[in-house]
């Protein structure tokens, strides 16, 4: 299908769990026009580099700002002298929150966790601080993606769709005349993409993510291609998994906090067998659906000598 519609897919490994990212490249309406980029590592290099040799690359869209989409995006722009487009939700974020003054008020908020001493603390810090090398140098965003707009990439037109949740400038890109979605993050088909609360931003992310898949849904697309893992069919039945997903994890939340809980003690209810890195996500999108019944009105939450609690009601 990819060869069809005249997109190359450009497969990049990932020093994780989670071991790859699917970026893209294709002739657009001057020049070729790269989807992603990867992480700033020799890897990433080493991929690229034959590629760029080949293809004059004039465009370079960024659909998030996430390490593994963002990351290679300013050293690919520096080899290329192509443009790079974001949404400014996310080429503010990924301006600043690789920076040490946000991992300092990431220490800071971490510390509100009830996590078990500080040696935790320390380590979630240290592993975002981690990331401000595999982001630098960061591009130069030279235009600003809006919903509705058009780009012509490979043999289609694609429309850009906003898709908030995952990160809150998250984009996707759909042909309607083909049913085909480029799902970026936003829906991929063995995982649920990680929904969290990093203390900034949108203040309740998982409920921006259901109304994104309700949106999404609304297209009927037919023909998925995610940022990780292989495409698939029918994304609507993908996406009434993903909810059914979500609001069992919800349920055993609400579960967690029948008595009055720290975020840590939650997370511990949800996640297990968790490395640093992992943990930190973890975390994160255990805020979010604390921060999801919050908002509900099905539970309060309470500041005590400098804690989170949140309690059911």
């Amino acid at each position: 299908m990819l060869t069809e519609i005249g997109v190359t897919q450009v497969t990049i490994p990932l020093p994780f769990r989670l071991n790859h990212v699917n970026c893209f490249i294709a002739e657009g309406e001057k020049g070729w026009t790269i989807i992603d980029a990867g992480l700033n590592t020799d890897v990433s290099r080493e991929v690229w580099q034959p590629i760029i040799d080949q293809h004059d690359v004039k465009n370079i869209i960024i659909t998030h700002y996430h390490p593994d989409h963002f990351g290679y995006a300013g050293t690919l722009q520096q080899l290329t002298n192509a443009e790079v487009w974001m949404t400014k939700t996310d080429a503010d974020a990924g301006l600043t929150v690789w920076e040490p003054e946000s991992a300092m008020l990431a220490n800071e908020n971490y510390d509100t966790c009830g996590l078990p001493g500080k040696t935790l603390s320390k380590e979630l810090t240290t592993d975002e601080k981690s990331f401000n090398a595999k982001v630098t140098p960061y591009p130069e965003v030279n235009h600003f993606l809006e919903e509705g707009m058009k780009m012509q990439f490979g043999k289609l037109q694609y429309e850009v769709i906003f898709t908030p949740g995952h990160s809150d400038g998250l984009i996707t890109l759909f042909n309607s005349d083909h049913s085909i979605l480029f799902s970026t993050d936003h829906i991929l088909p063995k995982i649920s993409p990680n929904i969290s609360y990093w203390f900034r931003g949108d203040p309740n992310p998982l409920d921006s993510f259901f109304q994104s898949l309700e949106k999404v849904k609304r297209l009927n697309a037919d023909y998925v291609i995610p940022s990780h893992g292989r495409p698939f069919r029918n994304a609507n039945n993908r996406i009434e998994e993903l909810c059914r997903h979500h609001h069992e994890r919800l349920d055993k939340t609400y579960e967690a906090i029948k008595h009055p809980a720290t975020i840590y003690e939650v997370n511990s209810h949800l996640f297990h067998n968790l490395n640093i890195h992992e943990t930190r996500f973890a975390i994160g999108e255990t805020i979010a659906h604390l921060e999801y019944l919050l908002h509900n009105n099905q539970c309060k939450k309470v500041l005590i000598n400098g804690i989170w609690y949140y309690e059911a009601i």
